[in-house]
């Protein structure tokens, strides 16, 4: 028993020296710091130049009979507003007034490009390729609209670095260029 009442002071003095020297003891490195994740970069695109190659790509092809149904004339009024409005450079005028379009005519493949146009100029890729690829779903899969629809998908794959997607939208927009039928 006195050799246990000897051992407390003993582990006392020992814990302390042990807590004093650990005291010294050199800390831990800080942890690096942590950088933030590598972003990819917004690339700069010229969206009116993607435009003009979009309608661009319908030049000449419109020259066959197409038939179309009589519209609403208030869809009319409503895309002459967004015409107008582009033509100001209001994008956002542009798209309220074409969807006010498409209310009245929601299968309507002309007004969805025209909108899939407007998402280009205000920088939205993901949502212009979508109106497109409704468009051309619901449009003719030849002529001027169906080259317009695959030049979108052309332009946003481009912007995006999907080269892969490119060149099957090129493929796409090559076969809305059908020849004439040979007549004799």
């Amino acid at each position: 028993m006195y050799v246990m009442s000897m051992m407390k002071p003993v582990l006392s003095i020992a814990c302390m020296a042990l807590l004093a020297l650990a005291g010294c003891a050199p800390s831990p490195a800080p942890a690096p710091p942590v950088k933030p994740a590598a972003q990819v970069p917004v690339p700069v695109v010229d969206a009116a130049a993607a435009v003009r190659a979009i309608r661009a790509a319908s030049e000449g092809l419109d020259s066959a009979v197409q038939v179309q149904p009589l519209r609403d004339p208030a869809i009319d009024g409503f895309l002459k507003r967004a015409h107008d409005a582009e033509a100001a450079g209001d994008y956002a005028g542009a798209q309220n007034a074409a969807n006010g379009a498409l209310k009245l005519a929601p299968d309507a493949p002309d007004i969805l490009q025209y909108l899939a146009e407007i998402s280009v100029e205000r920088g939205d890729w993901r949502q212009a390729e979508q109106l497109a690829m409704n468009s051309y779903s619901l449009g003719p899969h030849v002529g001027g609209l169906c080259a317009r629809n695959w030049q979108t998908a052309v332009e946003v794959r481009t912007v995006l670095h999907d080269t892969a997607q490119v060149t099957v939208a090129r493929q796409h927009l090559k076969e809305c260029r059908v020849p004439p039928r040979v007549r004799m």
